[in-house]
């Protein structure tokens, strides 16, 4: 079951879109997924695509990050709490952990009146790589 707690039925199109972001190791747009996916001679519409990958994030199979530019970026991802840092050239993503940012969080709320908090954080940069 769905964390949405919708009972989602697994089609051809969810499980090469799944296998996909499994595979790759940067975070990608869902034009360059189903880019990747007709290379590769899957007949998936760019819609389909779309549809799978907002799925599998609200399943918690897929992380989606917005970059600088306000797009949505996919990447599979560890289903705990963390942050990422980004690269602005290449889309390398390294997953962060923070317990000094959550306690700043936490500590925010609760001063404002604040509950049933979450927050995402992404740190943006250029990788050794890339720099």
């Amino acid at each position: 079951m769905a964390q949405t707690g919708v009972v989602r039925r697994s089609t051809r199109q969810r499980t090469v879109v799944r296998e996909l972001v499994a595979e790759l190791d940067t975070l990608s747009s869902a034009q360059d997924i189903h880019q990747l996916l007709r290379s590769r001679g899957e007949s998936v519409g760019l819609s389909t695509v779309y549809r799978n990958l907002q799925a599998l994030t609200e399943d918690g199979e897929v992380d989606s990050v917005r970059n600088e530019a306000g797009e949505v970026l996919y990447r599979q991802c560890s289903p705990k709490h963390h942050h990422h840092l980004v690269c602005r050239s290449c889309g390398k993503a390294v997953e962060l952990t923070g317990p000094t940012v959550e306690k700043w969080a936490k500590d925010s709320a609760d001063k404002h009146g604040f509950t049933d908090v979450s927050h995402t954080l992404e740190i943006f940069g250029l990788c050794a790589d890339c720099g």
